[in-house]
């Protein structure tokens, strides 16, 4: 909506958008109205890129296993009526493999942001952060492999993670040594070495059914951090007592934040829909072009 439009013309659209949605009351479109006129610094949410760093990333997997004191807001009923619907927007499955080549193997579940420029093991084991890091024969990539798992030739069972946001890159996810073992990653896929072992695979999925669920009750928006201390917007979620609840799922601080708002409640479909002629970013959206990619 361009900002050389007439009041009137501004008005007329809202008003029209206020009675497709049935808010027939004076008091969501005002709060349409005055929604749409924010101006708060919103910005696109976060593209999935290319990188071996599963911290790089939304951190979707949460969802699952999300504790309630995730959530924030006023009234602990709204907080529970949203926390039974986001725990149902990913899927988890769990498989136990007699036998899995760790060549396949790009990337670190629990590694550090630092990882995060790389887009594979080969490019990891070439920097800095690995220069110390030597092999040259098959007893040196036992030794080094084996720091990083240390029963390696007992073939214990490896814990790995898979991520449909991801799409087919699967993750390791211990914890030490991580250098160690990109670096005998690489050295056995330059070698073509053979190395397999047991494997405990988690695969996270979005559901279509979850996500659709969530569009049908929620608006779902990533708000900025400046929002929170904004009056106008803090004076429009708060002095109308309209339910919400927000949730910190991204990345690391600074990112945005998510606030839900029922579609029961004509207060909080207004402020949704206002919020997002504003420019806030659809995060249902977002979640359906990342299934789409998968």
């Amino acid at each position: 909506m361009s900002l050389s439009e007439q009041p009137s013309t501004l008005s007329s659209r809202l008003g029209a958008l206020a009675q497709r949605l049935g808010l027939i009351g004076r008091a969501p479109r005002q709060i349409l109205e005055r929604a749409s006129q924010l101006r708060l610094p919103f910005s696109p949410l976060p593209a999935i890129r290319d990188s071996i760093c599963w911290q790089d990333g939304p951190q979707l997997h949460r969802l699952i296993d999300l504790p309630r004191s995730a959530l924030s807001g006023p009234v602990q009923e709204d907080k529970a009526q949203a926390h039974a619907v986001l725990i149902r927007v990913i899927e988890l499955q769990e498989q136990q493999l007699a036998s899995f080549d760790l060549r396949r193997v790009d990337g670190f579940s629990a590694g550090n942001r630092e990882q995060a420029p790389f887009g594979c093991f080969e490019d990891y084991a070439a920097s800095q952060a690995c220069r110390q890091v030597r092999i040259i024969s098959y007893k040196d990539f036992v030794k080094t492999i084996s720091l990083a798992l240390p029963r390696f030739l007992a073939d214990e069972r490896i814990s790995l993670r898979q991520a449909s946001w991801h799409g087919e890159r699967v993750f390791w996810a211990g914890e030490h040594h991580s250098e160690a073992f990109a670096c005998a990653i690489a050295y056995a896929r330059r070698r073509e070495l053979d190395i397999s072992l047991p494997a405990d695979l988690s695969h996270y999925r979005l559901s279509p059914q979850g996500l659709a669920q969530l569009q049908q009750h929620y608006h779902v928006l990533a708000m900025p951090g400046a929002a929170w201390s904004d009056p106008a917007f803090m004076g429009l979620l708060l002095d109308s007592g309209l339910p919400y609840a927000r949730l910190s799922l991204l990345r690391s601080p600074g990112d945005p934040e998510f606030l839900l708002l029922p579609k029961y409640s004509a207060e909080a479909t207004a402020l949704g829909e206002g919020l997002r002629l504003a420019g806030a970013p659809d995060v249902v959206g977002y979640l359906r072009r990342l299934s789409n990619q998968s």
